[in-house]
Formats: C-alpha cells, structure tokens, sequence
C-alpha cells in the first residue's frame, strides 16, 4: 500500500510546474522581476542577454564572467533568470545570425551607460546594417568631435553589443580598430553584413 501511495506521490510531483518556472511567475505577476536574463545561442557560442521592463539592457559574450551579479549589483538585486521574458531577443538575434534580419527592433534600456558614453552608443545606434563609420564620426554626432579616446573607450565599453552595433566602427583609413568582443567577433560580424569580403 505505501508504494502505491509513494507512487502516485511521484507522478503527481512530476506533473507540476519546476520551481524555477513558479518562482520566476510569481515574481513578475508580484512586480518583484526587474531584470531577466537567459543565455541565446549564437555563432560565438551562447550570448547572456539581460531585460527590465524597459527593454535590452544587456548581451555579453561568452567569457565574461560575474555579469549577473554586476547587474544586481548596478540594476537590481530582483534579477531572475527568465527565458520566456528574451523570447524576442532571442528570435531577432538567431534572425540576424542566419541572414533573415538586417535591423533589430528591440526596446532598449540604456541604464549601463551614462552621459557622454550614452550619447556615443545611441549614435551607433543609427549606424545601417553594411554600413561603417568611423570612432571620429560617432564622437562627432555625440557632440565632441575631438573626444576620439573617449568614443573609443565608450564602443569598448558597450553593455548591448551587436544590437548597439560598435562593430561597424572602424578607424578613420578602414583598419578595424578594437573590439571588447575581440577582433575575430568583429570581422565575423562585419563579413555577416557584407563589408568585408
């Protein structure tokens, strides 16, 4: 009799919901969710994307380590893993990995990043799918065209790569320049969108 009791135990144990389902549920219906993260695959291995409510406010590439913590310690402590909250980010970017997406029209959060580095970001922002600038130019639609150093180290700083696209940044006589993803990334992803051959 206790077997039959453990059984049906068991299989009815099994027929509810994970508890990390039921805890991420409960703590967006309760406005206790600011920041939900999941990992999406890409060519480089698998991407760490973060929302809040406002939008995008986070892709890291494999490698960088603590990026959850940095956000619950910059964002939120209130930070979840949440996989069906990046269902979006997650279709865009696998869109854009096979050739089916020239653009993303993904609401973005632009928290991570502050005044002068802000105004860079967003300038790359505007730059076209097989288009390039050049660290000179965005720092020039930021307001401070000599501030060359400063857009440098705000692309490298960029917590939305290649949706906030500091790829198609090169140096003024086309040489690639830098890139935090490192400069394999950067010519993969410029080859995807067809500037370089």
């Amino acid at each position: 009799m206790n077997k039959d009791i453990e059984t049906a135990l068991r299989e009815a144990a099994a027929a509810l919901p994970g508890p990390a389902s039921t805890l991420t549920e409960r703590a967006a219906a309760e406005g206790l969710l600011d920041v939900a993260y999941a990992t999406v695959d890409s060519p480089f291995g698998p991407l760490l994307v973060a929302a809040t409510p406002r939008g995008l406010v986070r892709l890291a590439f494999p490698g960088e380590e603590g990026v959850v913590e940095q956000l619950a310690g910059t964002l939120s402590p209130r930070v979840l893993e949440a996989p069906e909250r990046l269902d979006e980010v997650r279709r865009e970017l696998d869109e854009y990995f096979t050739g089916a997406r020239d653009g993303f029209d993904l609401p973005l959060d632009w928290s991570l990043s502050r005044g002068f580095a802000r105004k860079v970001l967003r300038a790359t922002a505007r730059i076209g799918f097989g288009e390039t600038s050049t660290y000179a130019a965005v720092a020039g639609k930021a307001g401070s065209p000599r501030a060359v150093r400063a857009a440098g180290n705000a692309l490298g700083s960029n917590p939305i790569p290649v949706v906030v696209p500091c790829h198609r940044v090169l140096r003024t006589g086309g040489a690639l320049g830098g890139y935090a993803g490192g400069p394999e990334r950067k010519e993969f992803l410029l080859r995807l969108e067809g500037v370089l051959a």
